[in-house]
């Protein structure tokens, strides 16, 4: 029950806090395209937290012409990791979420990475539809930061899942073997 009540509070929530933030601050800057990225994704890490599912949807399985990572590899999602090193969110990352041994350890961060895309592919939907908003309300150049941000908030986070999943599911597999 009191998981119910929080799962409808959060939209609740996050409606409120989405009129809030575009009746204080510009839709078509810098701060509000920054804002609402991660006001989304507080909203959306609190709501994926609350699912704890997990997670079985076929849609988290790696299709043909992902196996390989050839497709995100040309995406750039090499360089995408080395930006998250650059910027120290993998350090960050690593200081909240140590990476354990162990299949327990490895199943839990395999589902992981299923929540962590769930969460991105929300936002990136809602930013999406906020930038062809400002888009259409005040010219394709003023949506630039919406959708900048949103490819690297959302896109690339997304790709970097699907890239690394069926890695981890390997060894996964490796170690439920050995």
């Amino acid at each position: 029950m009191k998981r119910t009540v929080i799962l409808i509070l959060i939209p609740l929530v996050a409606v409120a806090a989405l009129w809030a933030l575009v009746r204080f601050i510009r839709m078509d800057s810098l701060s509000f395209a920054w804002v609402l990225n991660f006001l989304l994704m507080l909203l959306v890490m609190a709501f994926t937290e609350t699912l704890r599912g997990p997670f079985t949807s076929p849609y988290y399985n790696a299709k043909q012409w992902e196996r390989g990572g050839k497709v995100y590899e040309a995406l750039g999602v090499n360089v995408f990791r080395k930006l998250l090193v650059l910027v120290g969110w993998e350090k960050l990352n690593k200081k909240s979420n140590p990476v354990e041994k162990g299949a327990e350890a490895l199943a839990k961060l395999h589902n992981q990475t299923k929540k962590s895309e769930l969460g991105h592919i929300i936002i990136l939907f809602i930013v999406a539809g906020f930038n062809v908003f400002v888009a259409f309300r005040f010219g394709v150049l003023h949506s630039m930061w919406l959708l900048v941000l949103n490819i690297l908030f959302n896109f690339y986070p997304i790709v970097l899942q699907r890239y690394n999943r069926p890695r981890i599911q390997r060894a996964l597999s490796l170690s439920k073997r050995g």
